[in-house]
């Protein structure tokens, strides 16, 4: 076996590649093959790997999102159905049913009630009024009363609280000439019924 260092001497690079040639040519070949298989085979993977985990990443956000979509969009459905259940049921149990009702309401039902406060009816009118846009129309009723003023808190406060839907619009109060005169006032009120019709 040769020496590959002496003492005191210098031994040339190429003496050793030759004298070891038979272990640096498969030496070489192992890392050339270790570097084609890195660069072939290795980083290529690496980023597809990469590439996989950041559209594993958008594709897990985006079914996040897509479920909270899914959500709201159950939700608003949900809160429609539910809404238009309530608006069916107040246009069935709250409103009047038709013209004839609310005329019913806002002259039979405030005569009795002024009756009831011994407030005595002075006039009343009537008049519809047409909702554009709506299937609902209006009946305006201007309904003049004369009484004292606790009678006619408790006639207001009576309509407030009542199960029909009357809404007070205005409300004129003026006095008599005389002190001792009944205190004489205009009610401005308003219902509303379904007609069928919807104009555009």
């Amino acid at each position: 076996m040769k020496a590959l260092f002496t003492v005191g001497a210098l031994v040339p690079f190429s003496r050793v590649l030759a004298d070891h040639r038979r272990w640096w040519v498969p030496l070489g070949v192992v890392i050339a093959i270790n570097l084609g298989v890195l660069g072939l085979v290795v980083i290529p993977l690496a980023s597809s790997v990469e590439s996989v985990r950041r559209r594993a990443e958008a594709a897990a956000l985006a079914l996040g999102q897509a479920k909270t979509d899914f959500a709201d969009a159950e939700a608003t459905r949900d809160g429609q159905a539910q809404g238009t259940k309530d608006l069916d049921r107040f246009y069935r149990q709250v409103l009047p049913a038709d013209a004839a009702a609310a005329r019913r309401i806002t002259h039979l039902r405030l005569s009795q009630k002024a009756r009831e406060h011994n407030l005595n009816f002075e006039r009343s009118a009537s008049q519809p009024e047409s909702i554009r846009e709506s299937e609902l129309e209006r009946l305006r009723v201007s309904y003049a009363l004369s009484g004292d003023y606790d009678d006619v808190r408790q006639l207001i406060y009576d309509i407030e609280t009542g199960p029909e839907f009357i809404v007070i619009d205005n409300i004129l109060l003026s006095e008599g000439a005389d002190n001792n005169a009944p205190l004489a006032f205009t009610l401005d009120l308003s219902t509303y019924y379904r007609t069928g019709r919807h104009d555009r």
